[in-house]
């Protein structure tokens, strides 16, 4: 192997120096983790998780509606103002939104399952709020009585007589045996589909929540089973005829759609931004009442910090809160409502969650880089998952490694496991990313709790989010102050990054060839990473003056040092 000659090589070497004698971005983020570790205790975080878990969230129904109002009279506790009644020289404002729904919104009030003859009920949403799928129709007070048919695969079902019966299946989805009740008489469905990361075995009582389409003309109902429930009433069906009776209680009604949206005027540069999101809806504690919490302490330290005069900042930092992915994607897309340009986007989902009990690791979902594209050595995907990119959508940036770098200090610091896995998408970083934003996740998985209601106020940590909002607002208040020294240790930083990265991929490419892999699959692996740097390094460019011609010098130099690297397999 060879490594291509560059004038730059020395640039390279002596950045790498630079770097081992100090670590990278330190000598910007140490000021403000001294100045936020010592504010950040967790307690608003961890009280509104509280608050919020107790409800079950979908837009426009009373425990979304609850919490948005929640958050306005805690930030105005804080200092904020409603926009509407304020001034040009206050700095911290909020406003509601408020948006007609496409159709109505919904909430479960009361739901049971019992087996006909038996003592006790075999659900019941004082235990599993999650059993009644979302948007399902009010039985009649009294229930539905029927007797249960078992489905054990599609073309089974459509020699079955549905005509008064409730049909069960742990083989066939709900949307399979809709039809059956809008069209042959069936009187509603019973599931069971648990993934098996949410380990059913053990967790025996979870049911993970599911929904259906509203349909003002045919309204239905079905029940989601747990592990123990199916097991429970699979046993009965084998013993013969079984029948059920279902009672359930929602409300269906006509609402509105809230946005909760808070900003930090900047000083010096107002019209740039950095974005925080936080999805209010499902009906977890992790997920995702502990991201609204967390962020509504990051915005009070924000305020607190400002108006002590310990902390200015010089662009703009915004807090979002709403309906996952919709409310994100419309703030970025509505540009008349609001001043400042999105310079960066940042998701806080599932950010609390305690380690001991759920399983998992705190992640930083990257941008798309090639590890999305080859996943290979300590790159591994959550089991959400996610496809296999390509080349054209890889998103370089210097924000993966910046924030990863402020994650791994506040985890030294605080004993904390920092893991990233390759993109995956799904929650509120996929619009910033659409729109050409540099956007990525903080988030946790895997959680053997995920969705179920199961997913409760016990499994949070205080600690976790202390963590993650410290670190998070560190990573802002750098970036929304960034300046000439800031731009010196994103260089230093990238260099040192893509050089590790390199040299790892090097040895993965030689032990794949070795193994009878394609030399010219392998360099195109080495040759993508290279240039995904060498990109990553030219973001940079975004911080630095169009005048400053020596840093833009640097910033050329170290791209070429970056591909200095790539040998010739």
């Amino acid at each position: 192997m060879n490594i291509k000659p560059t004038i730059s090589l020395f640039f390279l070497l002596l950045s790498i120096s630079s770097f081992a004698q100090n670590a990278p971005l330190q000598t910007v983020t140490d000021p403000y983790f001294k100045l936020v570790r010592p504010e950040f205790k967790g307690d608003m975080a961890y009280e509104t998780v509280g608050f919020v878990e107790q409800y079950w969230r979908i837009a426009g129904n009373t425990g979304f509606n609850n919490t948005v109002y929640r958050i306005a009279e805690k930030l105005e506790a804080a200092g904020y103002v409603l926009e509407e009644k304020a001034s040009d020289s206050d700095r911290f404002t909020y406003r509601i939104e408020t948006r007609e729904m496409r159709q109505p919104t919904w909430e479960p009030i009361s739901a049971s399952l019992k087996i006909v003859g038996a003592t006790e009920n075999l659900l019941s949403s004082e235990t599993n709020r999650n059993m009644i799928y979302q948007y399902s129709s009010s039985t009649p007070v009294d229930g539905i009585t029927g007797e249960v048919i078992y489905v054990e695969s599609k073309e089974a079902l459509s020699a079955i007589d549905v005509k008064g019966k409730i049909l069960f299946s742990d083989q066939v989805s709900y949307r399979t045996l809709q039809s059956s009740v809008t069209d042959k008489g069936a009187l509603g469905v019973l599931t069971y589909d648990l993934p098996a990361y949410l380990q059913p075995e053990k967790n025996t009582t979870s049911i993970q929540f599911r929904g259906l389409r509203h349909d003002v003309k045919n309204p239905a109902w079905a029940i989601a089973l747990s592990f123990e429930a199916k097991e429970k009433l699979k046993a009965e069906l084998a013993k013969g005829k079984v029948e059920v009776t279902v009672k359930a209680e929602t409300k269906i009604y006509e609402s509105e759609e809230l946005t909760i949206v808070a900003n930090v005027k900047g000083s010096d540069l107002p019209l740039e931004s950095l974005v925080f999101s936080a999805h209010i809806q499902e009906p977890g504690a992790n997920d995702n009442a502990t991201g609204v919490g967390a962020q509504l302490e990051m915005a009070s330290i924000t305020s607190d910090l400002i108006k002590r005069g310990k902390l200015d900042l010089k662009r703009t930092l915004t807090f979002l809160w709403g309906d996952e992915i919709i409310s994100t994607r419309r703030y970025i897309e509505e540009k008349d409502k609001r001043e400042a340009d999105i310079n960066w986007g940042i998701s806080l989902d599932m950010v609390g969650e305690n380690t001991d009990i759920t399983g998992g690791t705190f992640l930083i979902e990257k941008m798309p880089d090639p590890s999305a594209i080859w996943t290979r050595g300590e790159d591994k995907h959550s089991e959400w998952g996610g496809r296999p990119l390509k080349a054209e959508d890889m998103k370089p940036h210097y924000l993966n490694d910046f924030i990863l770098t402020n994650f791994e200090a506040q985890g030294e610091y605080a004993d904390w496991v920092v893991k990233t896995n390759p993109f995956e998408g799904g929650s509120d970083h996929t619009p910033f990313l659409q729109a050409d934003i540099p956007g990525l996740l903080l988030w946790h998985f895997t959680d053997q709790f995920y969705h179920t209601d199961n997913d409760r106020l016990d499994k949070v940590s205080q600690k976790t989010m202390v963590n993650v909002g410290t670190a998070a607002l560190v990573s802002a208040f750098t970036l929304l102050n960034a300046d000439a020294k800031t731009v010196d240790q994103l260089i230093l930083m990238i260099t040192a990054k893509a050089h590790i990265r390199l040299l790892t991929e090097v040895q993965l490419s030689k032990k794949a060839i070795a193994e009878g892999g394609s030399t010219k699959d392998e360099q195109l692996i080495l040759d993508t990473w290279a240039d995904y740097y060498a990109k990553a390094m030219d973001s940079i460019k975004d911080l630095v003056p169009a005048d400053d011609e020596k840093t833009l010098r640097r910033i050329v130099l170290a791209k070429e040092a970056i591909k200095a690297q790539v040998p010739q397999l």
